[in-house]
C-alpha cells in the first residue's frame, strides 16, 4: 500500500509528512516525487516529519541522503523532525543523522561520545576503558581499580570481571566500549534492520562471523558485531558483498537473538521462561494439571510454545496468529488491535508447533485437511488464560490463531467501560427498563461482547432470572444461566432462544442476531415483557434500524420493541511512557470539531520498545448511545429512513462516534488521527 506524503507550506519552510512504513519502493517513490514537486516550485528549504513512521528501510535512508546532498546543491537543506526513538537509532547506527541534519535537538537523543578537533583519532590507551565507566557514572574508581588488579591475578579481560562481578550490565559495558574505540552503538531489536540488507549474507556465513547486517546507505552496508577489531571479518563482507563496510557495536546476548530472529531460527528469549511458569489444564480433567517441567526435556518445542503464550499473555495480545509461508514460519501478535511480528522459527518446525497446540487443544493431529476449534486453558504468571484455538489449512500448510481470553484482565462493570457521563447515565437508564431490545453495534474486536457482560454483571440479582445465549461462551458468571450453541447438532440462537422463553426468564442475553429468526423472536421477547440485549454488526447507531428491517422485522414491532442502540468502537491510547504533546494547526483543530478558544494542545507517543514503537499502549472505548423518543419511534414504524432520522438527532444535539472519539483526544488520552483511522475505516 502507498505510503500518504502530506504537503504544508509555511512561510519558506515544506513540510513534508509520511505516514505509515517507508519500506516499500512504492512508498520511497511517494515521497520523491513530493520532494520533486517542492524542488520544482524552488521550495529547497524542507523539513522532513517523521513523525508518522514506524520503520524505515535502506532505500528511504539513501533518499534522505541524496535529496539532503541536492537541495544543499540548490543552496537549501533538508532536515529530520520528531523521528521515534526507533528510527533515531536507525539513522544515529548507519550515519545518516551525520550527514542530514535532525530539525530539532530531541530530547530524548542518545548521548553522543565526546567530540574530538578535528584530524584526531581516537587513541584506546590514552581512552582508557575504566576512565570512560567512571565518567559516564557506571562505575566507581575503587571498582575499576579493583578490576585491575583482578585482571593482573587473573589474566581475564576487565569487562568480564565487571560482569562477572554484577557492576555493570553487558549493554553498559558494549556502550563504553563504542565509545573507546568511536564506533556506534547499537541494541539491534525488531525494525533496526532491513531484510534486504539481512539477504546480503548468507545466514550460515553472519553466524560464522558472528555479524547482522543492518542497512545499506549510500553503497555502504553497516553490520552489527560485537568483535568490531576483527578486520579479516570486515575484509571478507565487504568482498562477498562489494560494498564498503560500517560497523557498529552490539551485545553479544542481543545481536545472538536479534540474527535468529531475522534469520528464521529458534525463539528468541522473550520470556525468561521457568519450568513452573506456565500449567496447561486438561480439558477432559479440569482438575488434572500437567506441569510444563515434567515435559521440558520431552522437546524444545514444548518449551517454543509456551514462551509463545507467555509472550501474548505478557504483552497483553488478544490474538496469536501462527501462520506458514514458502520459507518460514511467522508469529504475530495482535496488540492493541494492531499486528506484530514478534518472530520466524523455521519452516521445518511449523508442523511440531502446530501439533503441540492440537495436543493441548485435545484435537486430532492427524486431521490437517480440515479445520478445528478447540479450547485450551493454562494457568501463567499466577493467572488462569483461556486460549480459544481455531486453525485452517493453507496452501503451505495450517495457519492457527488463538484468542487470547484474560479473565483477569477482563472489565465486567459498567463503570470501567470509559464511557462519558452521560453516555453512561443514558445506558443506565435503558438496563433499568423492564422490558425492550437493547442492541450494541460494532464490526468485530470493537469490544461489544465486553459491554454485555458488564450490562449482565451491573443487573445480576438474586431475584432475577438472567439467561444468555453464546457463541461461545467466553466469561462464566456465578447466578447466570449460560447456553452454548451447537451448530453441529442444530442448537442455533434462534432454536435456544425459542426455548428460552418458556424457562421464565427475566433478561435475556443473544450474542449475536445472525438471521431474520433470531431477529423476529428477540422482537417478540422484548414485546412480551422480557429485556433482550443482543448485538449486530453494523456501522452505526441508525445503522442498527434499518439493519432488522431488511432482515424481514417489520418495522410497526420494531418500534414498539427497541429502547436503544448503542455503537462502539475501541482506540489506542497514548503510551505513557514516550508522551509528548503539541500544538495542533489551527486548520487542523477546527476540521476535527474543536470549537474551544486558544490554541488546542493534544498529546501522541513518540515511540519506545513498551509500546512496539507505535506511540501506543493499551485501549479505551467510544460509543454512542441513541435512546429512542417518541418522535423517533413513529419515524421508525413509518420506516421514513436514515436521512431523516439523521436530521431528527441533529436538532436535539446527538453525540455521534466521530464527535466522542475526539472528545478524548482533546482530553489527551489518544489521538485525532487515531479516532480518524478507527471511525472512518468502517
Amino acid at each position: 500500500m502507498e505510503t500518504a506524503v502530506t504537503r504544508t507550506r509555511i512561510g519558506a519552510l515544506v513540510y513534508l509528512a509520511p505516514s505509515g512504513a517507508l519500506v516499500t519502493r512504492e512508498s520511497v517513490a511517494a515521497l520523491a516525487e513530493a520532494i520533486d514537486d517542492s524542488v520544482a516550485q524552488h521550495q529547497v528549504a524542507i523539513v522532513l516529519d517523521l513523525g508518522k513512521v514506524q520503520v524505515l528501510s535502506g532505500h528511504a535512508l539513501d533518499l534522505f541522503v541524496h535529496a539532503g546532498a541536492r537541495l544543499a546543491a540548490l543552496g537549501g537543506w533538508l532536515r529530520l523532525a520528531y523521528p521515534s526513538p526507533l528510527l533515531l537509532d536507525v539513522l544515529a547506527v548507519t550515519g545518516v543523522v551525520d550527514r542530514v541534519a535532525l530539525y530539532d535537538t530531541q530530547p530524548h537523543a542518545r548521548p553522543q561520545a565526546p567530540s574530538l578537533p578535528p584530524g584526531a583519532a581516537r587513541d584506546p590507551v590514552r581512552n582508557k576503558l575504566g576512565d570512560i565507566l567512571v565518567a559516564r557514572g557506571a562505575l566507581t574508581p575503587a571498582q575499576v581499580e579493583e578490576a585491575a588488579k583482578l585482571q593482573q591475578q587473573t589474566g581475564k579481560r576487565m569487562g568480564v570481571i565487571m560482569i562477572e562481578k554484577r557492576w555493570l550490565s553487558e549493554a553498559a559495558l558494549c556502550q563504553a566500549l563504542a565509545e573507546q574505540l568511536g564506533v556506534p552503538f547499537v541494541n539491534p531489536r525488531a525494525g533496526l534492520w532491513d531484510p534486504a540488507a539481512v539477504a546480503l549474507l548468507d545466514a550460515g556465513v553472519a553466524r560464522r562471523l558472528n555479524v547482522l547486517p543492518l542497512f545499506v546507505v549510500d553503497g555502504t552496508l553497516t553490520i552489527a558485531t560485537n568483535e568490531p577489531q576483527a578486520l579479516h571479518n570486515v575484509d571478507e563482507i565487504r568482498s562477498a558483498t562489494a560494498l564498503r563496510v560500517r560497523v557498529a557495536l552490539a551485545p553479544p546476548g542481543e545481536l545472538e537473538r536479534a540474527r535468529e530472529e531475522a534469520y528464521g531460527g529458534e525463539i528468541p528469549d522473550f520470556v525468561h521462561s521457568e519450568a513452573d511458569d506456565l500449567e496447561l489444564v486438561e480439558s477432559a480433567l479440569p482438575q488434572d494439571y500437567t506441569r510444563i517441567d515434567e515435559m521440558a526435556s520431552a522437546s524444545p518445542v514444548i518449551n517454543l510454545v509456551n514462551a509463545i503464550i507467555q509472550r501474548a499473555v505478557h504483552d497483553h495480545a488478544s490474538d496469536v496468529h501462527i501462520e506458514i509461508g514458502r520459507n518460514k514460519s511467522r508469529v504475530r501478535l495482535r496488540v492493541d488491535g494492531i499486528l506484530y511480528e514478534v518472530m520466524s522459527p523455521r519452516a521445518e518446525l511449523h508442523p511440531a508447533i502446530v501439533s503441540r497446540l492440537k495436543v493441548m487443544a485435545n484435537l486430532d493431529i492427524a486431521e490437517r485437511r480440515l479445520p478445528q476449534d478447540g479450547r485450551i486453558q493454562v494457568v501463567t504468571r499466577g493467572r488462569t488464560i483461556d486460549l480459544r484455538f481455531s486453525s485452517l489449512p493453507g496452501i503451505y500448510g495450517e495457519k492457527v490463531v488463538l484468542r487470547v481470553l484474560d479473565k483477569d484482565r477482563s472489565i465486567l462493570d459498567v463503570d470501567r467501560l470509559g464511557m462519558s457521563s452521560g453516555a453512561l447515565a443514558g445506558f443506565k437508564r435503558l438496563l433499568a427498563r423492564s422490558h425492550g431490545l437493547i442492541l450494541v453495534t460494532g464490526p468485530t474486536g470493537s469490544g461489544k461482547t465486553t459491554s454485555l457482560y458488564s450490562a449482565i454483571s451491573h443487573l445480576k440479582s438474586i431475584e432475577k432470572n438472567i439467561v444468555t445465549i453464546e457463541d461461545p461462551v467466553e466469561y462464566q458468571l456465578e447466578i447466570i444461566n449460560q447456553n452454548q450453541v451447537n451448530d453441529v447438532i442444530g442448537l442455533s440462537f434462534s432454536r435456544i432462544l425459542r426455548h428460552v422463553l418458556r424457562q421464565d426468564p427475566d433478561v435475556i442475553m443473544v450474542g449475536e442476531v445472525r438471521d431474520r429468526q433470531t431477529a423476529e423472536i428477540a422482537v417478540q421477547a422484548a414485546l412480551t415483557g422480557h429485556l433482550v440485549l443482543t448485538t449486530l454488526h453494523t456501522n452505526d447507531t441508525l445503522g442498527a434500524v434499518a439493519r432488522l428491517v431488511e432482515m424481514g422485522v417489520e418495522p410497526y414491532l420494531l418500534s414498539s420493541a427497541l429502547i436503544g442502540v448503542m455503537a462502539q468502537r475501541l482506540v489506542r491510547r497514548i503510551c505513557g511512557q514516550c508522551r509528548t504533546s503539541y500544538m495542533a494547526p489551527p486548520g487542523a483543530a477546527a476540521s476535527w470539531g474543536w470549537k474551544g478558544e486558544g490554541t488546542l494542545r493534544l498529546a501522541r507517543g513518540r515511540g519506545c520498545p513498551a509500546c512496539y514503537d507505535s506511540g501506543y499502549r493499551g485501549r479505551l472505548g467510544i460509543y454512542e448511545l441513541l435512546e429512542i423518543d417518541p418522535d423517533l419511534q413513529r419515524m421508525v414504524a413509518a420506516n421514513a429512513g436514515k436521512d431523516a432520522m439523521t436530521r431528527h438527532l441533529d436538532a436535539r444535539g446527538h453525540v455521534d462516534l466521530y464527535a466522542d472519539g475526539m472528545a478524548h483526544a482533546f482530553a489527551g488520552e489518544t489521538t485525532p488521527e487515531e479516532i480518524a483511522r478507527v471511525v472512518t475505516a468502517t
